[in-house]
């Protein structure tokens, strides 16, 4: 097997930023064919701020926009969404990530393309859903975190939550919206014989992260308690945290249960605190959690980096480094995985970036391209899968509509 799994796939991704776009891009590293709708002029806001009025393409975009295909047009006038009707006529998915009511108001909506293409799979992803009495609300990545309950146990006990570095809930919005496609795509087809309808796919941004927020709710409706910041530690696991290396790296240590703290202190020369009873079960441990704590990060800090993972790799002790992207680029782990790949840009030549997760063996993705300059496919949509002539194009484009 070797054909990409979601060919004959299309997708328009008519959102912009991530938490919409980034699940179409996951379906495009598979094979589905991704068109990108964007508005004439400045484009898709990953792009950033225009400059000399051009369209950017920083390497955010030529990541995530990957295997996309560009097209202009202006939504906002009626003769746009006349041709973005069209489009949903020969399209699978369609994604989009509006404030909720937008596209009703140009008569796009999921009853009006529903009408047009009764099979299309339609992912709507907003800060808080379709209905509900926030869902008119303005949402974005951080305030997703917070809503979703992510955010409050995140950081150190004497300082304020802490966002994380990446956007987090936009990513895990778009992830979930893919699998989302996938399963109505499966419902339409496979599970249909090939002849079901599509469905609308209701997703607010903080669902997914508050999905991932594991016991967070349950344990406070079991017993009352409201988690709160310990910064690296694990209350209920001891030895295990961050540590700081003598040469200035940091390492992480996982060594809570009785067998593998019994190999990190032999790995450390100091066998006899496994049979000492302050530390040889578990939960004596975690009584002791800042004294062991201590005893591990004075060892850690009298040693170099090279040195403890010398040690702790040959005692099958978990253990890792805080990786830079400086480490990335250089470790062999991930360049014997693919991890991450080199793409040819049209215009600047090789690019580093990550590969296509997950690998599957038989139908492996692929990344054909970066992403593309703003309306470098209008040709290609316009004219081949619509069939307008260059007269029309041109007029179209004179008029701004594309």
């Amino acid at each position: 097997m070797s054909a990409l799994p979601l060919a004959g796939i299309r997708v328009l991704d008519i959102g912009t930023l991530i938490a919409g776009p980034f699940g179409a891009t996951m379906l495009g590293d598979f094979g589905a064919e991704v068109i990108k709708v964007e508005q004439p002029g400045p484009g898709d806001g990953l792009r950033g701020t225009p400059v000399d009025g051009e369209a950017g393409r920083p390497p955010i975009w030529r990541v995530e926009a990957r295997n996309k295909k560009s097209v202009t047009l202006n939504l906002r006038v009626k003769e746009g969404q006349d041709i973005l009707r069209e489009l949903v006529g020969k399209s699978d998915i369609l994604m989009e990530n509006f404030t909720p009511g937008t596209l009703e108001k140009w008569n796009l909506g999921w009853d009006a393309l529903h009408e047009i293409n009764p099979r299309l799979i339609m992912v709507r992803v907003s800060g808080y859903g379709q209905t509900g009495p926030y869902s008119k609300r303005a949402g974005y990545d951080r305030i997703a975190l917070g809503f979703s309950g992510y955010m409050y146990p995140t950081g150190f006990p004497d300082r304020f939550p802490v966002r994380p570095a990446f956007a987090t809930a936009d990513y895990n919005t778009g992830t979930f919206g893919a699998y989302a496609a996938m399963m109505a795509l499966y419902q339409r087809d496979a599970a249909n014989g090939g002849g079901g309808m599509g469905q609308m796919i209701d997703l607010a941004l903080y669902e997914p992260t508050f999905r991932i927020t594991s016991d967070l709710l349950a344990n406070y409706h079991a017993t009352g308690e409201i988690r709160e910041r310990v910064g690296n530690r694990n209350q209920g696991f001891s030895p295990a945290g961050t540590f700081a290396t003598k040469d200035g790296r940091y390492v992480q240590i996982a060594a809570g249960g009785d067998k593998v703290f019994r190999r990190l202190v032999e790995a450390m020369g100091m066998p006899e605190m496994a049979s000492d009873p302050r530390y040889s079960v578990s939960r004596e441990r975690i009584a002791r959690a800042d004294e062991l704590e201590q005893l591990l990060a004075d060892w850690i800090g009298a040693r170099e980096f090279s040195d403890i993972e010398e040690r702790l790799v040959a005692g099958n002790v978990p253990f890792g480094g805080i990786y830079t992207p400086a480490d990335i680029a250089v470790d062999p782990h991930y360049q014997a995985r693919d991890s991450f790949i080199t793409v040819e840009d049209q215009e600047d030549g090789p690019m580093v970036m990550p590969g296509v997760i997950p690998k599957l063996m038989g139908t492996p993705g692929h990344v054909a391209s970066t992403g593309p300059r703003l309306g470098q496919h209008n040709d290609e949509i316009y004219q081949g899968l619509l069939e307008k002539s260059a007269e029309t194009l041109a007029q179209l484009e004179k008029e701004r509509i594309i």
